[in-house]
């Protein structure tokens, strides 16, 4: 059947309204694939959240337009409380008098946790790690209203917002993932006592809430990811919030902060990536090359600063490798579970790991390599909409589709920015390799051998390092 046959069967009005749907995304590609110098050179006072503000304006404009464009639109309103990265409202006076004991509590307790030096005596740590939950219980018992904080959460489920914005809300979801943690390991530097459990009793008042914010962000595990206890975890200001290291040296201290920045710096910079990211897989669907080039291109030059931040931060001058295992690395494990009956097996998760950040999932998505997380590893740590935006960049991914020999320079633009992009992450991931073997050798008797992402490994630290430099040449090879 011809177009026009086709056409001709519809009434007068469905084509007007299709008509004018093609021709606002045609208008939204073109405003969107403006130079990003057009964009901000207008108002030399334009601040990066306006900046930011115009872009996703521009990709939400595209929704009726391509899926990913969809896909990103849906991940800053579920997740991101309308921004990118996502938008804590961290100002206590803002939040619902029911939700505030927790963050009270916290603050209260947090002193507690970190030790100044780490006993080896296990009688001794099992005794502190008893008593800081015991009181950790108790204050919760005292101070939580457990039926008007689940009132609010429902309400939040029922598409409620004006009673619990989505700001609040994912404030609320760092500090009960972050006091989670703290019961979790009540101590730090964590302590072999506490890793060896296998099953933590989490008090209700923690475990309530937990399980309406995970399925709010569609994630199964008991512990935090990178989203509610790193992204989260800064307010509108920038001032970092839930420490586990209150109190102690300004170096441990900053340590434990400077960790938490890199995450949050570099998920501040690739907004402009998924933007190019999505501009890419729509002019090269509409075969306009040499705007995909440029697009191709933008998201190369992007990368450097952002891979900087990792390079920049990550080294011994601002988080000292004698204090990453110990101050740093343990307190954002899980390795703990529940027994699976059915299975007749534990079911164990695991805590924090690079593996869940998007700026890297959404990268190998786009150049068309597999996730290394599982799918079910990604279900149990990666909020839903990120996985979406994820499956929807692997579906439109286009490398595949240019041919070894070049049709016209254009493409061979596309081809080289491919490639550029590819020896950019082969090299991060082969640094991140030698650093991150330097900071695990680093001594903490204390403790067993434990990757916040992985669990328990070996019985000893040469086993540990030897699995994890397998996984990381693996994942270099895959690189390709």
């Amino acid at each position: 059947m011809s177009l026009s046959q086709t056409l001709g069967d519809l009434h007068p009005v469905t084509i007007l309204i299709l008509v004018g749907a093609c021709v606002g995304c045609i208008l939204a590609v073109s405003w969107a694939s403006k130079p990003a110098k057009a964009l901000v050179t207008w108002n030399k006072d334009t601040t990066p959240a306006q900046v930011a503000d115009r872009k996703i304006q521009q990709i939400r404009a595209l929704t009726n337009c391509h899926e990913v464009a969809a896909k990103l639109a849906e991940m800053f309103h579920t997740d991101g409380a309308g921004s990118w990265p996502p938008r804590a409202n961290h100002e206590y006076s803002t939040w619902p008098a029911p939700l505030r004991p927790y963050r009270d509590i916290y603050l209260e307790l947090a002193p507690l946790i970190p030790q100044p030096e780490a006993s080896l005596d296990d009688e001794t740590n099992r005794a502190r790690v008893d008593s800081f939950r015991a009181q950790y219980r108790k204050l919760l018992q005292e101070r939580v209203n457990l039926i008007q904080v689940t009132k609010l959460l429902e309400a939040a489920n029922a598409g409620r917002w004006d009673v619990f914005p989505r700001d609040t809300y994912n404030a609320f979801y760092c500090c009960i993932a972050s006091s989670r943690h703290a019961y979790r390991w009540a101590t730090v530097p964590v302590v072999k006592v506490a890793q060896m459990e296998q099953i933590v009793d989490v008090p209700i008042e923690l475990d309530e809430p937990w399980t309406h914010l995970q399925k709010h962000f569609g994630c199964e595990s008991q512990s935090g990811n990178i989203m509610s206890n790193m992204l989260l975890n800064f307010d509108a200001h920038g001032q970092h919030m839930f420490k586990a290291n209150m109190g102690m040296t300004p170096e441990m201290v900053a340590a434990e902060e400077s960790f938490a920045r890199i995450f949050h710096h570099a998920e501040s910079r690739a907004l402009p990536l998924y933007q190019d990211m999505l501009m890419a897989i729509i002019t090269f669907a509409r075969e306009d090359k040499e705007a995909c080039a440029q697009h191709m291109a933008n998201i190369t030059a992007s990368l450097r600063p952002i891979l900087g931040t990792y390079y920049n931060e990550l080294h011994d001058s601002k988080i000292p490798m004698k204090l990453w295992l110990s101050r740093v690395q343990g307190f954002f494990a899980w390795s703990a579970g529940y027994f699976d009956k059915e299975a007749d097996k534990m079911v164990i998760y695991d805590g924090l790991t690079g593996n869940q950040v998007l700026l890297f999932i959404a990268l190998d998505a786009f150049i068309d390599l597999e996730s290394y997380l599982s799918p079910l590893e990604q279900e149990k740590t990666i909020p839903a909409a990120q996985r979406r935006l994820v499956v929807a960049l692997k579906k439109h991914s286009f490398r595949r589709k240019i041919s070894e020999e070049p049709k016209d320079e254009a493409e061979a633009r596309i081809q080289r920015e491919f490639g550029e992009i590819v020896k950019r992450l082969r090299a991060f991931r082969s640094a991140h390799r030698v650093r991150s073997k330097q900071y695990l050798s680093t001594p903490a008797p204390e403790r067993l051998p434990m990757m916040a992402g992985k669990s328990l490994l070996g019985p000893t630290m040469s086993e540990s390092l030897q699995y994890l430099d397998n996984f990381m040449v693996g994942r270099l090879q895959q690189t390709i």
